[in-house]
C-alpha cells in the first residue's frame, strides 16, 4: 500500500462495502437501542446516550493514535502515504471527539446537574479535541507542504502523551466521570450488545471516511503537481520564445 496508485484502487474496491457495512450496523444498532435495550434502573432512558458517546469516545483517542502512528511513519520511514494518513485522519478524529463532549454534555446534564465541569476526564479530552484544532491549523497555515507535514508530525508526536492521561484520569484522580468498565464487561448483556454493534458500526465509518479523505488528498496533490508542472513547462517555453 506504500504505492498511491496501487492503494487508490484497494481503497475505491473496498470503500462501498465499508460505507455500506457501516449504515447497515449503525442502523442495526440504533434499532436495538430504542426498541430492544432496556432503560437504566438509574438513568433511564438518558442511558441511550451511551451508545453514540463512547463509541465516539473510542474514536475520539483511536483517531489521534492513527495520526501519531502516521506521523512516526512520515519522520522514521520515510513512508510516502504516512502524511497523506494523518492529514486526513486529523478532521475526522476531531469531529469524534466533538461529538464525544457533546453527547457527554447532554449525558451529564441529567446525571450531575451542569453540562460541564472541570473534571480530569472532561477537560483532558477538551485538549485534545484543541490539539486536533491545533494540528489542522498549524499545517494550514504553511504554504510549504513539507515543512508542514514536519512540523505536524512532530506535534502529533508530542500531544501523543494526553492519551494515556485520558485514559487512566478516572484511575489517576477523583472524579465525577464514571471508572472505566474494562471494554463494557461490566455492563449488562442487554445494554453492552447493542454498544459493541455500535461500536463496530463507527469505527467501519471512521475508517471509510479516514479512506475516502486519503483519496481526496491523494488527487489534490496529483492536481497540484500537475498544474506546477504546467507552469514550469510555460516558463521554459517563455524563456525560450524570449531567446
Amino acid at each position: 500500500m506504500a504505492n498511491p496508485t496501487r492503494f487508490m484502487a484497494f481503497s475505491r474496491a473496498i470503500l462501498p462495502w465499508l460505507a455500506a457495512a457501516s449504515v447497515l450496523l449503525i442502523a442495526y444498532a440504533m434499532y436495538l437501542v430504542f426498541f430492544v435495550a432496556p432503560p437504566d434502573y438509574q438513568q433511564g432512558e438518558t442511558v441511550k446516550i451511551m451508545y453514540i458517546h463512547v463509541p465516539s469516545a473510542w474514536l475520539a483517542l483511536g483517531g489521534y493514535a492513527i495520526i501519531a502512528m502516521s506521523s512516526f511513519g512520515l519522520l522514521v520511514f520515510r513512508h510516502p502515504l504516512a502524511d497523506v494518513s494523518a492529514k486526513a485522519a486529523a478532521p475526522i478524529g476531531a469531529a469524534f471527539t466533538l461529538a464525544a463532549l457533546i453527547t457527554g454534555s447532554l449525558w451529564g446534564k441529567p446525571m450531575w446537574g451542569t453540562y460541564w465541569v472541570w473534571d480530569a476526564r472532561l477537560t483532558s479530552v477538551l485538549m485534545l479535541f484543541f490539539l486536533y484544532l491545533g494540528l489542522i491549523a498549524l499545517r494550514s497555515s504553511l504554504e510549504d507542504e513539507a515543512l508542514a507535514s514536519k512540523l505536524t508530525a512532530v506535534l502529533a508526536l508530542v500531544g501523543v502523551s494526553v492519551l494515556p492521561i485520558i485514559k487512566f484520569s478516572v484511575d489517576w484522580w477523583n472524579t465525577l466521570h464514571q471508572p472505566s468498565t474494562g471494554f463494557t464487561s461490566t455492563v449488562d448483556a442487554s445494554m453492552r450488545t447493542p454498544l459493541l454493534i455500535s461500536a463496530a458500526g463507527f469505527l467501519l465509518l471512521f475508517i471509510a471516511l479516514h479512506l475516502k479523505a486519503m483519496q481526496n488528498e491523494i488527487m489534490r496533490r496529483r492536481v497540484k503537481a500537475m498544474r506546477v508542472a504546467e507552469v514550469e513547462r510555460g516558463d521554459r517555453l517563455m524563456s525560450a520564445g524570449a531567446e
